[in-house]
C-alpha cells in the first residue's frame, strides 16, 4: 500500500485521481477475460477481449458517464448434458469495468474470431483545444498641431 499524502499536499483539483488510485490498491483486479487496450493513433484506442465460447447476444456493453461495463453471461444450450474430461473453455458470466478519460467516446464494438473489439476515440471540443493568440499593437493616434 503506498502513503499518498504527500501527493495530496502539492495538487490542486487532481482528488479523483488520488482516489481512483487509493480504489486500485484497495482490491484485486479480475483477471478474466483477459484484454489488451491499444493505442491505434493520436486520439483512438481499441480494447480486445478475449471471449471465446460467447456469441455477440451473450455479451452486453454499456456507457454510463465516464464508465465503460461489458458483462457476460452464457445462456444454457438445451442440448444433452457433456461430461468434460477436462474443462479449459471458460464459460461462467463475468463483468469488467473500465474508467474512460474525460471525451473519450465508444465509436462501436464487432466479434472476430473469439475476440472483442471495442473501438474508442478521444473528441475534445473545439472550446476546450488549445489556440494561438495574436498579440496586437495599440493604434497610434497622431494630433496636428494647428498653428496659432
Amino acid at each position: 500500500m503506498f502513503d499518498l499524502t504527500p501527493l495530496y499536499r502539492s495538487t490542486i483539483g487532481f482528488d479523483r485521481l488520488a482516489r481512483m488510485l487509493d480504489e486500485v490498491s484497495s482490491f484485486e483486479t479480475p483477471t478474466y477475460p483477459p484484454y489488451n487496450i491499444e493505442r491505434l493513433g493520436e486520439d483512438e484506442y481499441r480494447i480486445t477481449m478475449a471471449v471465446a465460447g460467447f456469441a455477440a447476444a451473450d455479451i452486453a456493453i454499456e456507457v454510463k458517464g465516464n464508465d465503460l461495463t461489458v458483462s457476460g453471461k452464457k445462456t444454457p444450450a438445451p442440448e444433452a448434458k457433456t461430461e468434460f474430461l477436462h474443462q479449459g473453455i471458460a464459460a461462467r458470466t463475468f463483468e469488467r469495468r473500465f474508467q474512460l478519460a474525460d471525451h473519450v467516446e465508444v465509436k462501436g464494438a464487432e466479434m472476430d474470431n473469439g475476440l472483442l473489439h471495442i473501438s474508442l476515440i478521444r473528441e475534445i471540443p473545439e472550446s476546450l483545444k488549445p489556440r494561438t493568440i495574436a498579440i496586437g499593437s495599440p493604434a497610434k493616434t497622431i494630433e496636428a498641431r494647428k498653428a496659432a
